[in-house]
């Protein structure tokens, strides 16, 4: 019998009581892999708290409750050092990223013994599900493409689609990484610090459907700008001078 490879799952949760169950129970049910749940809220107010500290785990897990929110960064930073899986990945509290989708990059990051990051691109079409308008808005396709653009510019890659949630990583390589920004700057910097290693990234297509912000979506404009300072701050100051641009 084969041994299932261990998944830690990261959940940052904050104020998502209408999906974080139903995302919950949807990662229970995979039963192709031995899972490590660590969910951090971040000081939710909408009653995320007592949905999670009621939620019946079957899987090993662990939860994590901030005494103040502190942002998207924060919550990976507080589960980072309680990681035991042999492969680690970021899961967002909504519905927009399928945890059925986990398959696709796990086989992917198993495949070959060089593969130590991957990530699950929104916008590779594999099939008819995996559709860049389901970014919701025409906006929000540009943004993403621009980032993308200069992110690869930046850190010298080739990725579609930077600024994913879905980030795989072999968990060895995820606890080496000393993670600073406390919000959406996590992707950059992560990426950016990833390219200063000279760890690949590999992508592969996963299906996706956004959110408008009436649904709850929490990324603004201002978060475009502060990921291409970001990207900037680690690739030509950090390694230098630590020089803090906020």
């Amino acid at each position: 019998m084969s041994i299932k490879p261990t998944l830690t799952i990261i959940i940052p949760c904050y104020n998502e009581k209408k999906t974080v169950i139903k995302l919950l129970d949807k990662i229970e049910k995979l039963n192709y892999i031995d899972k490590e749940i660590i969910i951090v809220d971040d000081k939710s107010n909408d009653g995320s708290i007592d949905l999670i500290k009621n939620y019946k785990f079957q899987s090993k897990n662990k939860k994590i409750f901030h005494e103040k929110n502190l942002g998207k960064g924060a919550a990976i930073k507080s589960a980072q050092k309680f990681v035991n899986g042999k492969f680690t990945i970021i899961q967002d509290a909504d519905l927009e990223y399928f945890p059925e989708d986990y398959k696709i990059l796990l086989e992917e990051i198993e495949l070959n013994n060089k593969i130590n990051v991957v990530y699950g691109s929104r916008v590779l079409k594999s099939n008819e599900l995996n559709n860049i308008q389901d970014f919701s808005h025409q906006i929000r396709i540009y943004g993403n493409k621009v980032l993308t653009f200069i992110s690869n510019f930046l850190n010298d890659q080739n990725l579609t689609d930077a600024h994913t949630c879905y980030k795989m990583f072999k968990s060895d390589i995820f606890k080496k990484i000393k993670l600073e920004q406390n919000d959406f700057a996590f992707c950059p910097e992560i990426t950016t610090k990833l390219s200063l290693m000279n760890i690949a990234i590999r992508e592969v297509p996963i299906n996706y459907v956004g959110r408008s912000y009436d649904e709850g979506k929490k990324i603004v404009a201002t978060d475009g700008l502060k990921a291409i300072l970001t990207i900037i701050k680690y690739r030509y100051f950090w390694k230098i001078t630590k020089f803090k641009i906020w």
